[in-house]
């Protein structure tokens, strides 16, 4: 019965692993995946109209829930006497770590990040959303940089 039962934590902790890898990209203005190297972009200069502060959520992998599942599972079936006992605690356990680790992930994927509104050149107004990863101000000349992956702001 052990076991099978690291063999199920192995495989739980090879799909959150897997999870992980399908995270979006990082909606920064300086970091670039592999893939959206090597690709022309467009550059349209603008002056920043104002600068909001957000808060942008990168989204949950399910990462922290399996892990907490897990560390919590393992920790609950030390928990009551007898097979039956035991049982209980590990459900229970990984229940309450799965929460606790969905609740850790979800803090950690919030960041700082600006809402930019951009006057083009032509008079158009844009605005767009990344993290805070340079500083604007109103006034700033800026560089938009859009392409495959959305629209940077840069200076």
């Amino acid at each position: 019965m052990k076991r099978t039962g690291i063999g199920a934590l192995a495989a739980i902790t090879i799909i959150a692993t897997l999870a992980a890898g399908c995270a979006g990209p990082a909606a920064t203005s300086g970091v670039y995946r592999a893939r959206q190297t090597g690709t022309e972009q467009v550059v349209r200069m603008a002056v920043v109209e104002s600068v909001r502060e957000v808060i942008v959520d990168r989204g949950e992998t399910g990462v922290g829930t399996t892990a907490g599942a897990i560390v919590g599972g393992v920790a609950g079936s030390s928990v009551g006497g007898g097979h039956g006992g035991s049982a209980v605690g590990t459900v229970l356990g990984a229940v309450a770590g799965g929460i606790v680790g969905q609740a850790m992930e979800r803090q950690t994927n919030q960041v700082r990040g600006l809402e930019i509104t951009v006057r083009l050149e032509n008079g158009q107004l844009r605005a767009i959303t990344q993290e805070a990863d340079e500083t604007f101000q109103p006034g700033d000349r800026v560089r938009l940089v859009s392409g495959r992956g959305g629209t940077r702001v840069t200076h």
